[in-house]
Parts: structure tokens; sequence; C-alpha cells
């Protein structure tokens, strides 16, 4: 038998410690790299970067959200509810807005609805810029949408005091449209008398 000219190698005979001491090798570079991350990439981009990405052909600008805005309606402490909102360019700028209808959340019957018009400049919070239907007109919106810059809406009304609220009996179809340097509503003449 011929001896190796080489001095034994104890370590490939693995024992217990050696194991131990490589797992506890290993747990301290993990625990490393977990402490040496990188800074958190967000989803926030600045002003500069976002003109910059415009300029380029990037993704528009997102609508303004209508959740946490301070719209001007009267709830007493009820709270405000918005039942439909949808996104557009409606100025023709490039950026769009957003509308909302919202009314009171008062958990019965039937509040009267307000429309509102979005916008945000900036990177700023979004703000009311125009008043569509005001709840003081005592309307409910329904069939709501926008379109091709457009805003149109069913408004469900009272012809007196005396019609109880539950059961609007007056119907118009209305149609906002952005002139000059205003909203400008024109009705449809598929306007109805709902008590007929």
């Amino acid at each position: 038998m011929q001896t190796s000219a080489l001095p034994d190698l104890a370590h490939t005979d693995t024992r217990p410690v050696h194991w131990l001491a490589t797992a506890a090798a290993m747990a301290a570079v993990v625990a490393g790299a977990g402490l040496l991350q990188p800074e958190a990439a967000t989803a926030t981009a600045s002003a500069s970067e976002h003109r910059t990405g415009a300029s380029h052909g990037a993704a528009p600008a997102a609508a303004p959200d209508p959740a946490g805005v301070d719209f001007p309606l009267d709830c007493s402490g009820a709270g405000q509810t918005v039942t439909h909102r949808a996104p557009g360019d409606l100025d023709g700028d490039g950026r769009p807005e957003t509308v909302a209808v919202v009314r009171c959340d008062a958990g019965s019957g039937t509040p009267p609805s307000g429309v509102y018009v979005l916008t945000r400049t900036s990177g700023a919070a979004p703000r009311v810029v125009a008043t569509l239907v005001d709840p003081a007109e005592k309307l409910t919106v329904t069939d709501f949408a926008v379109r091709d810059g457009r805003v149109s809406a069913t408004l469900l009304g009272y012809s007196s005091a005396a019609v109880p609220r539950c059961c609007p009996d007056e119907e118009e179809s209305a149609v906002w449209q952005w002139k000059g340097n205003a909203f400008v509503r024109s009705a449809s003449a598929g306007d109805a008398d709902l008590s007929a």
C-alpha cells in the first residue's frame, strides 16, 4: 500500500461542530445583507422627473382622486359619500380632471347630490374647481358619465315641496361642456315630467 504524500485533510471529516459553524457563518451573511439594503424605491416621482417623463411619451398624469377632498357640501356631521366618479380631460389641456357625484352619507332616504369637477396641478392636493350641480337644487343624479370632454347625467327632482322625497316626479337629462372659461349646461330634448 502506498501512502499519500499529502497531509491528512482533517476538514474532510465533517462533525456537528463543523455544521454549526457553517450555519452560524451563513446566518451572519444573511443578517448583514438585510441590514445593508439600498434605500427603498417609491412610486412618487418629483415634479422634474414627471415633466421629463411626460415629454418623452410616458404615461399621462393620473386623474385626481376624490378621496379626502373637502367638498362644499353641508352634511351636519353625517359625512360625505362619493357615489360616482369619472376621469376625463374636460378642458383640452392634456391633463385629466375628475368629475365626482357626492351626497351626504345620511344612511337612509335620498339626500340631494352635488356634482363637482376636481383638478390637481403640480403635485398639489386635488381641489374643486367647478360645481355642476349644487346640492341646494335638491336633485338626485343618475346615469352619470364622462365621454369626449362632456359630462352627462340624468337629474331627478321634485315639482313641489309636497312631493315625497322618496319619489321624484321630474327628470331632466343634462350635458356640461367646457367652453371658453366655464362649463356650459345644455338639456336634451328628452326631458320628461314623471308625474304624467
